[in-house]
């Protein structure tokens, strides 16, 4: 008898097709105009009600009725990098390319979609193919906050994910219960001083000398005010000050990532950062402070990671369902979990003996881990579709 997997392999051809077709055609967060387009007219083809538009440049593509409603999320933005990687289906946009997978996850949701169209089950299942993970828009938000105020989230009980990972070999999964992913928060602040010529620092209050200071104190929140145990990075990654030799300049800008696990530690970052930018006043300088809170931190729902576990074994074998590490890397699929059951698994990708790293110009994966996620997904959907949540 013909299993779920054997039907994800033979969609191999057409969902190389699409993913190289997306890796060619890259496009930033919010603006994935072209790649909505195709999303939707597959769906369509395939007899699914779709609507687009949703959070800006998403789409969602449905199937069946009623009870229970199950949801399956794909991201679709690329990042602003440019490709190195000499390919038939390298990036034909200078300076954006498909560096973290997105390309092969829109492909694995077409081709659910694809093998879910032909499968009797009662119940709707929902396709939500997602803008801008990697990014916000001018208000500071991402794509699976917008459609979750366009109301994708809406009845949905139970919402599972992929995400590829050059960390594990094909064929492999790897999924954890509990939080998977660090919640993210980014601060902007200025150091203010008073500027002047550079021959007579005496005269000025040299902002990037208080800069100095509070890096320091920055960089000690973490090894000497947080809980060793605790996971936590706060890391800087613009500062800009000054622009000629003779001059010292008024202010200096700094721009940083928080990343936590636990919202207390959230919390007592964000009072640490307030005293080490206080530095600066306590030298003579002032400061402001300005930290927007970005996606939280994945928990994996435990009912959730058992089933995902279950059809690995199923589909993979036991040997094949690994354990992930602890990752600091933030993914706003985070904001889906948070008000319904969720998991995100991660699916083996690596080019054996060349490792790509992710949001590298020369990433790549090794495409024959696109029917394994197929697979995963497609079982595992149907498997909620019969016993609910």
């Amino acid at each position: 008898m013909e299993t779920i997997f054997d039907r994800a392999n033979a969609l191999q051809e057409q969902l190389i097709a699409w993913r190289r077709e997306f890796h060619m055609h890259p496009e930033l967060g919010f603006d994935e105009i072209r790649t909505s387009a195709r999303v939707s007219e597959v769906l369509r083809s395939l007899g699914y009600r779709v609507q687009m538009a949703v959070g800006r440049t998403g789409v969602v593509g449905e199937r069946g009725e009623g009870k229970p409603l199950i949801a399956l999320r794909f991201d679709m933005d690329a990042l602003p990098i440019q490709e190195e990687n000499d390919v038939p289906y390298a990036s034909q946009i200078e300076g954006v390319m498909h560096a973290c997978g997105h390309d092969a996850h829109t492909a694995v949701g077409l081709g659910v979609a694809t093998l879910l169209a032909k499968e009797p089950f009662a119940g709707t299942i929902r396709l939500i193919f997602q803008p801008s993970e990697e990014g916000e828009d001018e208000e500071g938000f991402s794509g699976a906050y917008r459609m979750m105020q366009d109301g994708v989230m809406n009845d949905v009980e139970g919402v599972l994910a992929l995400h590829v990972d050059p960390d594990f070999a094909v064929g492999d999964i790897a999924v954890e219960e509990g939080p998977v992913s660090a919640g993210v928060d980014t601060f902007y602040a200025r150091i203010i001083g008073r500027g002047g010529h550079a021959a007579r620092p005496q005269d000025v209050v040299d902002p990037i000398h208080l800069a100095g200071h509070v890096i320091l104190a920055i960089n000690a929140i973490v090894s000497r005010r947080l809980d060793p145990f605790t996971p936590a990075v706060i890391s800087l990654g613009s500062i800009q000050g000054g622009k000629k030799d003779n001059v010292i300049p008024g202010e200096v800008e700094f721009i940083g990532t928080i990343r936590f696990m636990d919202p207390i530690v959230e919390e007592k970052i964000h009072a640490e950062l307030e005293k080490a930018f206080s530095v600066a006043r306590a030298l003579g300088g002032d400061y402001s402070l300005k930290i927007v809170k970005g996606c939280p931190s994945i928990h994996n729902d435990g009912r959730m990671v058992r089933l995902l576990r279950e059809v690995g074994v199923d589909l993979l074998g036991e040997d094949h369902l690994q354990q992930p590490e602890a990752d600091m890397g933030a993914e706003d699929f985070a904001f889906f979990c948070a008000v319904v059951p969720g998991a995100m698994f991660r699916l083996g990708c690596d080019i054996e003996g060349d490792k790509r790293e992710v949001h590298n110009p020369r990433f790549d994966l090794d495409e024959r881990c696109l029917p394994v996620g197929v697979a995963m997904l497609a079982e595992a959907a149907c498997r909620l579709l019969k016993r609910g949540i």
